[in-house]
């Protein structure tokens, strides 16, 4: 079986093996189990059924990881993306007062429009057109932005009216499991750091099982007091329930088309459509860059079956129940510890149709326990900013306002559409017209007309 496996996902040309590519699926699957938590949390709040969702994001992300390995033999997951699916509950669905199965529609058309979008080459032209510099800052800025959210979920960094953001304030805190939370949070990229420093295999892993478990002793010791109100939920699996399935009846095959189509409709397709484009593009840039899939070219092998692989899951996603479906940033943690074949895929679509039926154990993953993965692993991916050619401005600007826009606006996309615009303008306006595309200035006209319209 061993060889077979090896053979089948050809290890020795990406100079790895059985257990490393285990060892990257079961930290990819970690890093990411709290979509588990938070997608149905926020669907749930535009009125649709939150056991339904919880199915409904397992198994869409089960299949479209699934046909993500098959298609490329690459470590990318796939899930329900953030920012799109907070986008669908309280901006289409609370604000614009569309119903969840008209947004479902949207999604679902946005989806068949990447079908076709990826079958006639447009997306991967886009993506074999974007400079080196671009892709690296893209890789590195992708770094930045996980990192601020491994910080912002474990409550290390927060809001502040005056600076925006701030440190957490052990001195000021009024809730003692706030404070211990972020403590154990700070402790465990402390330990995943030493662990990576010792080389120790599967180090990233470690930390989030580590980290975690420290919780479950705080809080069978009483340190740690579950607060619901507060989002502090006990850290200890609840099986009282027993082991079930919730039905995804109430949401599958829900999607329904407005009864007039009007330009809002329309937008918020555009909007699912823009959003998930780049965004996707980021996460492919970003993670190729750092597994050294990029060939001599600045292409990447096999996209053409990654972008189909993300289209069909957005597609697959709506049908069941769920917003859009993408390429998970956090399969940058996998290929962090040595993933580079499509089996850590397999792995994570397997662990994903697994949780189905322990759901209490990965829903008791905290955040806290997560972010030091997302820390860590944010700081192996700045580490592509070293390459960038910062002493010519029309290479560096660009690659560093992509980098910086990331973080700064909490999105990927905002950062890449910075970047192309900045490139284009930069580049065209100094008489550097050749390195210019077509296509590099027709993203970057898309990208001013959507900061203008939507």
């Amino acid at each position: 079986m061993k060889e077979k496996l090896a053979k089948w996902f050809r290890f020795d040309e990406y100079g790895t093996d059985l257990r490393t590519e285990v060892t990257a699926g079961f930290t990819t699957f970690m890093g990411m189990a709290y979509i588990l938590a938070v997608n149905p949390s926020l669907l749930s709040a535009a009125g649709m059924d939150k056991g339904a969702v919880f199915t409904a994001t397992a198994i869409s992300s089960a299949v479209a990881t699934l046909i993500m390995a098959m298609l490329t033999n690459y470590p990318f997951a796939l899930a329900p993306g953030m920012g799109l699916n907070a986008y669908f509950a309280y901006t289409v669905c609370i604000k614009m007062g569309y119903s969840w199965q008209v947004a479902l529609a949207a999604v679902f058309v946005e989806g068949i429009i990447f079908i076709v979008l990826s079958l006639t080459n447009v997306r991967e032209a886009i993506f074999n057109s974007i400079p080196k510099s671009l892709r690296l800052s893209i890789s590195a800025g992708i770094g930045l932005f996980i990192a601020l959210v491994g910080l912002k979920s474990a409550n290390i960094v927060v809001n502040d009216d005056s600076t925006l953001v701030t440190m957490f304030k052990w001195s000021t805190a009024t809730n003692a499991t706030l404070g211990l939370t972020v403590a154990l949070a700070l402790i465990g990229t402390i330990f995943t750091a030493i662990l990576l420093v010792k080389g120790v295999r599967g180090s990233v892993l470690l930390g989030i099982l580590a980290t975690w478990a420290a919780g479950i002793v705080c809080e069978l010791l009483g340190f740690y007091v579950p607060m619901p109100k507060l989002g502090l939920y006990s850290l200890i699996p609840d099986f009282s329930n027993g082991i079930s399935v919730a039905s995804m009846a109430p949401t599958f095959m829900k999607m329904q088309l407005p009864k007039t189509f009007s330009f809002d409709f329309l937008t918020v397709i555009f909007a699912f459509l823009f959003v998930d484009l780049f965004d996707t593009l980021g996460t492919l840039t970003g993670c190729a860059v750092k597994a050294g899939y990029i060939d001599e070219n600045g292409k990447l092998p096999r996209i053409k079956g990654a972008l189909l692989a993300d289209a069909i899951g957005t597609t697959i996603g709506a049908c069941f129940g769920t917003s859009t479906v993408t390429t998970f940033v956090e399969s940058s943690i996998g290929i962090s510890e040595g993933g580079r074949s499509g089996l850590p895929g397999v792995i994570v679509a397997l662990l994903f149709l697994v949780a189905l039926f322990f759901s209490p154990i990965f829903l008791a993953i905290p955040s806290f326990a997560t972010a030091p993965a997302l820390i860590i692993v944010g700081f192996l991916m700045i580490q592509n900013v070293v390459q960038i050619d910062f002493f010519d401005p029309t290479e560096g600007i660009p690659a560093f306002l992509c980098l910086a826009f990331m973080p700064l606006t909490y999105s990927i996309s905002e950062g890449i559409g910075i970047g192309f615009i900045s490139y284009t303008l930069i580049n065209l306006l100094t008489g550097k017209k050749e390195k210019v595309s077509i296509t590099m200035i027709i993203v970057s006209i898309l990208f001013i007309l959507k900061y203008i319209f939507i």
